[in-house]
Parts: structure tokens; sequence; C-alpha cells
């Protein structure tokens, strides 16, 4: 009975011990892709959308003969495990990659250099870690060659949608006015009574400017606080549950005009250019917010600086400057009840993992010619 007993007590270590050692593929489909499992729970997570057709069906398309790409033999390893008949080179800067890219068929970044595009003359491929992409849309060779880009929407969703909800609870809770006045030591406790008190935003309207992929997790969690949600998207009035109401781009101003806080999540295109500029911030309710976690572009920044100074909105926080980072006695810096953070909504403990495992599936779909994620309309410019 007790050797029974100790063999299956033994069997239960063994076991313990190839499950803890044998790393995440004892759940996965397949061994010769030691990461699908995770790439499948975040392409189903974050509704990841597939291209229409294979790439194999690109008159361009090819198995990589060199794959570029920055930072450097770390993120290097793991791209010739996945593409072994490649040429990998990681670089360690936009300008080593410049050098490099001549003879590239693809091209793994999060930036999109005009030495690097003009050079790459035989690049077929650009996948970038960022979401944004107006540094790769706005080179005409993306175009003149044909060339795919991808990149990281959604996946970004969960930090950026929790910095601007930071922001704005920072804002509605006056923690920039008493964070200075931690600074210089004072207590003052008591608002003057010509101050406006704390915001309550139970109850209040909360409005997402780009119902994609980010403004759908801004708005979940604004649902999630109490708040009534419109939103504004390009291409439909379709939404999720949560959200009241969803309009078309033209409705802008009608729905500034219920709105207690903006949340900007629009990405950077020709018609997203200063349209936050003052017809937008006079026709919001007095005391309300603004937030962006978009593109500096969008906003109208001497414009937000006079509501600001005038009262006309209650705060204001931005990730995103125009220019990034801002110049040394530039107005923004000294404006009344703003918050600041250096374009840093995207970085978290995850992130970084959530956009690796994206870019090593795309690479293996584009190795073996299949349908590929995040594929970029560069029309559109998202």
């Amino acid at each position: 009975m007790k050797i029974a007993a100790f063999r299956v007590w033994l069997g239960f270590q063994v076991f313990l011990i190839l499950y803890f050692f044998s790393g995440p593929s004892i759940s996965q489909e397949s061994d010769e892709c030691s990461f699908c499992g995770d790439a499948n729970e975040l392409i189903e997570r974050y509704s990841l959308r597939e291209s229409e057709s294979p790439v194999s069906e690109r008159s361009n398309w090819r198995p990589p003969i060199k794959i570029v790409t920055l930072y450097g033999e770390e993120v290097a390893i793991p791209l010739r495990d996945i593409a072994p008949d490649s040429v990998v080179v990681g670089v360690s800067g936009y300008d080593e990659a410049a050098e490099e890219i001549a003879d590239a068929d693809v091209l793994v970044t999060d930036w999109c250099t005009e030495d690097i595009i003009s050079n790459g003359v035989n690049l077929r491929w650009v996948h970038t870690w960022a979401a944004g992409v107006d540094s790769c849309v706005s080179r005409p060779e993306f175009v003149e060659r044909e060339i795919l880009l991808t990149n990281t929407q959604r996946v970004y969703g969960v930090p950026i949608s929790q910095h601007a909800i930071a922001l704005m609870l920072a804002l509605s809770n006056k923690l920039q006015t008493y964070h200075s006045e931690q600074a210089s030591r004072q207590w003052t406790g008591v608002l003057n009574p010509d101050e406006r008190g704390h915001i309550e935003l139970k109850g209040k309207t909360m409005f997402v400017v780009g119902l994609g992929g980010i403004g759908t997790e801004i708005a979940r969690l604004g649902h999630g606080l109490g708040m009534r949600v419109v939103a504004t998207r390009r291409s439909s009035r379709t939404g999720p549950g949560f959200v009241d109401y969803v309009g078309l781009s033209h409705e802008l101003l009608d729905l500034a005009k219920q709105a207690n806080v903006v949340i900007n999540a629009l990405p950077y295109t020709k018609e997203t250019i200063d349209i936050f500029d003052r017809e937008f911030f006079d026709a919001l309710p007095e005391s309300a917010l603004f937030v962006n976690i978009g593109r500096g572009e969008s906003v109208n920044q001497e414009d937000l600086i006079v509501a600001l100074e005038s009262g006309r909105l209650a705060g204001a926080g931005l990730d995103v400057t125009y220019p990034e980072p801002l110049p040394d006695g530039h107005r923004l810096w000294s404006a009344p009840n703003l918050i600041l953070t250096p374009h840093v909504a995207n970085s978290s403990d995850l992130n970084i993992w959530r956009a690796d495992v994206i870019a090593w599936e795309n690479l293996r779909r584009y190795v073996e010619g299949g349908r590929i994620l995040n594929v970029v309309d560069l029309e559109a410019g998202y």
C-alpha cells in the first residue's frame, strides 16, 4: 500500500516538474510555435483583424531573405527562431537600421525615419510596434513600392485607457493642485470660496472621440465609473452596449455640448489636425475636462491654453503634445490646471509582451504566406 502511494506521489512530482519546466508549450496547439496560445488569446481578446486574403497573393510577396529589427540581438533572437531561413539583423538605432536596410525585405521597428524608408529599396513589409503610424503613412514609398504596413493597434488599449482615466480622476479631484502644495509644503485643506470643488463623475457624460480599440477600452472604464458615455467614430454608428450613443465625425460639436469630460483617442490624419480648437472648447459646458491620449496635432494648443486661462475648461490632461518634447518656454508648461505626461500612456509591465507576441505572430504568418494581422489602410492612415 505504501509502495503504491509512493508511486502516485512520485508520478505527481514528475508531472509538476515537466509542467513548470516545459514552459508555455504544455497548453499550446503546436510545439513548432512557442507562443501560439498567447497569440490566439490576444487575437480573440482584442478582436484583431486578419487580412482579407493571404499575404502570398500579393504580387511582391516572397519568404523574407533579410529582416532588420531595432533593439539589437534581444529582439533578433526570437525572429531567427520564427524565420530560420532568413538573415536577421538586430540593430541598435535608426542610423544603423538605415545602413542595413538596402537589401532587406522586412523591417520591424517603432518609427519610420526618412532615411530608413528611402534606403529600403527592397522592402516588402514593415511592422511597427507602435499603434500610431503617421511616421510611416506620410512616406510616399509605401504606396509607390506597395509596401505592406502592419501595426500594434488595439493591444495598447489597457494601459492607455488606464492612463486616460487616471488623468481624468486626477483633474476631477484637483490632484495637480495638492501635489504642487505638497512640493511647497503647504496644507491648504479647504478651497477658497471662488475655487471649484472636486467634480463628481458619476452621472456625468464622457465623450470619447474616436471609438476604436483604445477608445472602446476608455468607454468601458468610464461606464464602470457610472458615467454616461457617448462617442464618435469615422466608419459607422455601431458600438458596444455600454456606449449610450455613437455618432459620426460631423457630430463632433453637437456631442461636445453634452460632454463633461472629453477624451481624444483619434489617430493622426489630415482630417484630425486642429479639430479641438476654440469653436470646440466654446461648445463644451463650463467646467468640462479635456484629456488627450491621441495625437498632439489634433489640438490647437493656443486655443486650449486660452480655454484654461479663462476658466472655460476646468482642467486638461495631455499625454501628447506638438512638438514633442515641448521646448523650453512653451506656454503649455505654465498653463493652469494642466497635467502633462511625456507620451507614456502605452507603457506598462505587460505591454512589451503583448506587442512582441503580435510581432512574432505576424512574422510567422508572413513567412508562411498566411493572413496577416493589423494591416494599415494607407489612405485612411490607420
